[in-house]
């Protein structure tokens, strides 16, 4: 009897499920420089301590070259690299990726993303960061509320272009 009490009462005590998403679209523009490179991209979200919360997605050059493996410049996204990149050990299923073309690139994630599924409801910043070789960097923070409604957008002058975030319940 005293098992099923146990049993029943750990029920009531259980967090309460939730879904929420977020949607994420980073523009890579086209620059007219004389040796072009796609840009590394560290996408990730920050407490309000300003400490990597989530890492949603990492773009990078996944083949070693005459230059080295692509992982050698990973340090180059230098505040992604402080906050959390020095401590993953690439690559991350389901957040590294290699790098991106010019464009507008769409990304949606859930509360099902590994990383992203643990946080708490609450208020959050977006951080996308892009460092490019022979180029430059370039860091842009959109603030959201993860498990709510809410809307906003930055505007790179260089390395990124226009990066929007809606996030839903």
């Amino acid at each position: 009897m005293r098992v099923q009490l146990t049993i029943a009462l750990s029920g009531l005590l259980a967090l309460p499920a939730y879904s929420a998403e977020i949607d994420v679209n980073v523009q890579i523009p086209q620059l007219n420089v004389a040796e072009y490179h796609r840009p590394y991209v560290a996408i990730w979200v920050e407490g309000a301590d300003q400490k990597a919360a989530a890492n949603l997605a990492v773009w990078y050059q996944q083949k070693a070259t005459n230059e080295g493996a692509g992982t050698k410049w990973l340090p180059d996204l230098r505040q992604w690299w402080r906050r959390s990149g020095r401590t993953l050990k690439v690559p991350v299923d389901g957040v590294t990726g290699p790098t991106r073309p010019v464009g507008t690139h769409a990304l949606k994630f859930g509360s099902q993303h590994p990383e992203l599924g643990k946080l708490p409801p609450g208020e959050y910043t977006l951080v996308v960061e892009a460092a490019r070789e022979v180029g430059g960097r370039e860091l842009l923070k959109i603030p959201f509320t993860w498990g709510g409604a809410s809307a906003g957008k930055a505007q790179g002058k260089s390395e990124l272009g226009l990066v929007t975030l809606a996030s839903k319940p």
